[in-house]
């Protein structure tokens, strides 16, 4: 097991709406005005600090390609609830999501042109991510790995996978950790998944939130957590927190697509395409790994080796049979995630 000392977070942002001078305005707006192109980013918890620095660079950019001025704002809450609000009428012209099931559901609700996934490189994936534990230095909990999270004196903080896409990380991963264990016993699995959200202090909507009751609340002994927001979270604070990193873990694939419906109506769609393609650009892909993302860009990815664990032990959702099977099973109203939690 690898234990690595995490690196501070910044400031939290408390709103769920940033908007950032001189690039992002207030999200009523949309469309042309005045020959500034406007364009709403739907997002999840973790990118709020990575977006705030992408849009200026991409404002940069596309100010120099076409002239053009464009205002960019950015929306922040947990991914399936971020989905949600899509699909009841928030006018995003694109959206960055957690996982890529959510962005199916605004799909399936007609916003999204079917084939999405395949617009963009690497499944619409620019930069992944893992699952990691964060805890306080010293680790006095001495936590190792996913069985230590079933023990009866750790108390842990992690998001709800019904509001939140990085809980569905979580829980995949924690999921295969004791398949993998135990032989694939299904019954036995669903024991363990059981006691562990017995451990669960808090059960937050989104990243973020479960990030400010660990961190700044000073609850729990252990938050399961994006690798990037774990890094993130110990800017401010070093010295304070370390990142354990547990035997089995999950290759996190965020997900990103243009909102068809809305781009058209809107009048944005050669903007909003290109914001998505820039993020594949070599200075998104660094300044992604600059805010602890994985970088899609294998040869960039090296260029970061010194700060993440490449050897990691990973499943991937084609282990669980791809999100709509993950959902199915774990995550619908009534299946394995509301059996063992609320029995």
């Amino acid at each position: 097991m690898k234990i690595r000392k995490a690196v501070c977070r910044f400031i939290v942002i408390m709103t769920v709406l940033i908007s950032v001078t001189g690039c992002q305005k207030n999200a009523d707006s949309t469309g042309n005005r005045d020959g500034m192109t406007e364009l709403l980013n739907v997002s999840y918890d973790p990118t709020r600090e990575f977006y705030s620095e992408y849009n200026q660079l991409f404002c940069d950019y596309w100010e120099e390609k076409t002239g053009q001025k464009v205002d960019i704002t950015q929306s922040h809450g947990g991914s399936g609830s971020q989905a949600r609000s899509v699909m009841e009428g928030n006018e995003a012209d694109v959206v960055t999501l957690a996982l890529a099931h959510d962005i199916t559901m605004i799909e399936e609700a007609g916003l999204i042109d079917d084939g999405w996934i395949r617009e963009y490189d690497k499944d619409s994936s620019p930069y992944t991510s893992t699952i990691v534990f964060l805890v306080r230095c010293g680790n006095e909990k001495n936590i190792r790995d996913w069985d230590d999270l079933v023990r009866e004196d750790v108390k842990v903080i992690t998001p709800n996978p019904k509001t939140s896409g990085g809980a569905c990380w979580n829980f995949l991963a924690a999921w295969a950790y004791w398949q993998e264990r135990d032989g694939g016993d299904e019954e036995a699995t669903k024991g363990f998944m059981k006691k562990l959200y017995q451990n669960v202090l808090v059960l937050d909507s989104g990243a973020r939130g479960a990030t400010n009751t660990f961190v700044e609340n000073g609850q729990g002994d252990v938050l399961v957590a994006w690798e990037n927001e774990a890094y993130l979270s110990m800017k401010e604070h070093p010295d304070t927190y370390e990142i354990v990193t547990p035997s089995v873990s999950i290759l996190a694939q965020p997900s990103v697509a243009v909102v068809d419906m809305n781009v058209k109506e809107h009048n944005t769609q050669e903007a909003a395409d290109e914001y998505l393609k820039y993020l594949y650009s070599d200075e998104a892909q660094r300044l992604a790994g600059k805010y602890y993302y994985r970088p899609s860009d294998e040869e960039i990815l090296k260029e970061f080796s010194d700060q993440f664990d490449l050897g990691m032990n990973l499943v991937t959702i084609d282990d669980f049979g791809g999100w709509d099977e993950a959902f199915r099973m774990f995550f619908e109203d009534g299946k394995v995630f509301d059996q063992i939690y609320s029995d």
